[in-house]
Parts: structure tokens; C-alpha cells; sequence
């Protein structure tokens, strides 16, 4: 096995190393981290970050990001909370919230493919008007007492939790449109090089508005399930949670500049956050300290992002350098006519 190929798996599944050791910690930090209470907890407090990473990581991977996702979750969650109020339906209650998170996702495709906004300001507009409306909406006042609608985020089907059984899906699927869809194959090549994607044939503008609704469909299922968790339809709720998701995807391996990215390594990431939450929760860490640390690990793992990327560009460039040299050696003594 020769050094690129190790290299490779290093760094392919580095993360989960990263995720052992953190459990290990988590484990002698606080013997209550590993019962069979507490990880259930964590998989249920987990799940709306996760859904959202993925959402991110798409985005992210095809050289964009959304900075809305947790205002768009409060207000796709509080329409939904309504409808269900009025109808005391499930399904249409579900229904009303992919709709919302989507019309508002197409939104900021329109912004950022035909009227060229950078996705960091056409997101940042929309999760101030996302906000804006649900607050409006509901007057600043949450909607308390759902009812059959905490099955979303409290239930479970035997012994498992359903918001695990929408991890487990979720994952699979985004699993399969990376690794077996045209679409995936898109994704990579447009956050590699837009310009050469364009000349390749791919439908830029066309692929971003599909990753668009599908983070849309993604940001109003997390939606239904904070929501559902919470017990409540909570306007100013989810504040911060892009952050989460942006974290998540990060740590996970997903590159800033685009065109890198596994939904694994997202998993990874976001169940590495989830118990760091978690542990500093169980031992009683300041909430301010833990914004701390999460500010801190963004940062972290953005300047390891940048120096790993600067690491494999230099290594490509003497790659090439070598072997213009020996093509110039292999010139001069006449072995080439």
C-alpha cells in the first residue's frame, strides 16, 4: 500500500478515531454518560442537528451555505404546529412544514442563482425575515399543550425512538444521492470548480436549486421534530441551531472551499457534538462557556480544513514540478526528439 493510499484512509476515517475518543472521555468524565437513559437522550436531542447538518454538508459541498436553517425551522415548525391545532391532522400538519421550509429555500435559490447573491447575505436576509414572520404570526407567543403531535419527536415504534428512525433514513438516502446519483456527482464537481462544471455540461444553476429544496425538505422535517419535541410551537426557537449543523458538517470533514464532504463524516460530526453537549450539560458546564468552546471548535476545525487543503495543494505542485523537471532532464540529454 503506497503513502497516497494511506493518506487517504487516514484521513477518510480519522473521524471516527476522533469519535471513540470522545466517548471514552465522556465515559471517565461522568459514569452516567454511557447508560442506557442518557443515549437515547442524546439521540433525540441529536436529531434535529444532524438533519440540518446534512442539509449544510450539501450545501456546503456544492459551494454555498444557509445561515437560515434555524429560523426557517421555528417558522416551518409554528405553521405546522397551527395547522395541526386547527385539523388534527398529522400528515398535513408534516406536510405544511416541508412546504414552508421549501418555499423559503427556493427563495434563496432565486437570490443566489439568478440575481447572483453570495449564499452567506441571501441567507442571512432570509433568516431575519423568516424569523421576522413567525414571530408576527404568532404574536411573540408560543403555542403550548400539542397533543398527539409530540409522536414526532417523543415517540417510539417498540424500543426505538422515532426520531432515530428518521436519522437512520435520512442517512441512508443522502448516503445514496451522493455516492450513486448523478446529482451527487454534480454536487462535487460544482464545489470543486464551477467554472469547469459550466464547461463539462452540468446545470448549475438547475442542481443548485434542487440542493436548495432538498435542505428546504430536510430544515421542515427538523422542524416538525423540535417542535414535537419541545411540546410547544416556539417562534423564537432554534436560534443558533444553523450553527449546530454548520459545526456538525464541518468537523466532519466537509471543506469550506467546497467539493468534499461524506455523509459519515457528517454523522461522525454531529454525534461528536452531541455528546459534547451532552457531557458539558451532565457536568454542569456554564452555558456561556459552552458557547465558548463551540466558537472555538468551529474555528479549529476551519483552520484545519485550510491547512490540509494547503498541504495537498503543495504536494500537487511539487508533484508537477518533479515532473516537468525530469521531463526537461530527459529533453536536454536527447532522449525525447
Amino acid at each position: 500500500m503506497n503513502s497516497e493510499k494511506k493518506s487517504q484512509i487516514k484521513e477518510k476515517y480519522s473521524i471516527f478515531l476522533v469519535l471513540l475518543l470522545m466517548i471514552v472521555l465522556c465515559t471517565c468524565f461522568n459514569r452516567n454518560f454511557m447508560s442506557p437513559d442518557n443515549i437515547p437522550n442524546i439521540m433525540k436531542q441529536l436529531a434535529v442537528a444532524t438533519i440540518l447538518a446534512y442539509g449544510e454538508m450539501l450545501l456546503i459541498i456544492s459551494g454555498m451555505l444557509d445561515l437560515s436553517s434555524g429560523a426557517v425551522l421555528a417558522l416551518s415548525g409554528v405553521f405546522s404546529v397551527y395547522v395541526y391545532k386547527g385539523t388534527d391532522s398529522l400528515l398535513l400538519a408534516f406536510l405544511v412544514a416541508i412546504f414552508i421550509a421549501v418555499a423559503c429555500n427556493i427563495v434563496n435559490a432565486i437570490m443566489v442563482t439568478n440575481f447572483k447573491t453570495p449564499p452567506f447575505i441571501a441567507t442571512l436576509a432570509m433568516q431575519m425575515a423568516a424569523r421576522g414572520i413567525a414571530l408576527l404570526f404568532t404574536n411573540g407567543q408560543n403555542i403550548p399543550q400539542l397533543g398527539r403531535y409530540t409522536v414526532f419527536g417523543q415517540g417510539s415504534i417498540g424500543p426505538v425512538p422515532i426520531s432515530i428512525l428518521f436519522i437512520v433514513v435520512i442517512t441512508i438516502v443522502i448516503w445514496y444521492i451522493l455516492r450513486h446519483t448523478r446529482l451527487g456527482r454534480s454536487l462535487y464537481a460544482i464545489g470543486g470548480n464551477e467554472e469547469a462544471a459550466i464547461a463539462s455540461g452540468i446545470s448549475v444553476n438547475r442542481n443548485k436549486y434542487i440542493v436548495f429544496i432538498i435542505n428546504g425538505v430536510l430544515v421542515g422535517i427538523a422542524g416538525v421534530l423540535f417542535m414535537s419535541r419541545v411540546n410547544a410551537g416556539l417562534p423564537n426557537g432554534a436560534v443558533g441551531y444553523e450553527m449546530e449543523g454548520l459545526t456538525a458538517a464541518i468537523v466532519g470533514g466537509t471543506s469550506f472551499s467546497g467539493g468534499v464532504g461524506t455523509t459519515m463524516g457528517t454523522f461522525a460530526g454531529a454525534l461528536i457534538i452531541g455528546c459534547l453537549n451532552n457531557i458539558m450539560n451532565l457536568t454542569g458546564v456554564n452555558s456561556y462557556v459552552q458557547q465558548i468552546v463551540k466558537g472555538t471548535i468551529i474555528a479549529l476545525a476551519v483552520i484545519w480544513d485550510i491547512y490540509s487543503k494547503n498541504k495537498k495543494t503543495t504536494k500537487v505542485i511539487l508533484v508537477e514540478n518533479e515532473k516537468e523537471k525530469e521531463w526537461n532532464e530527459e529533453k536536454s540529454s536527447g532522449s525525447i526528439a
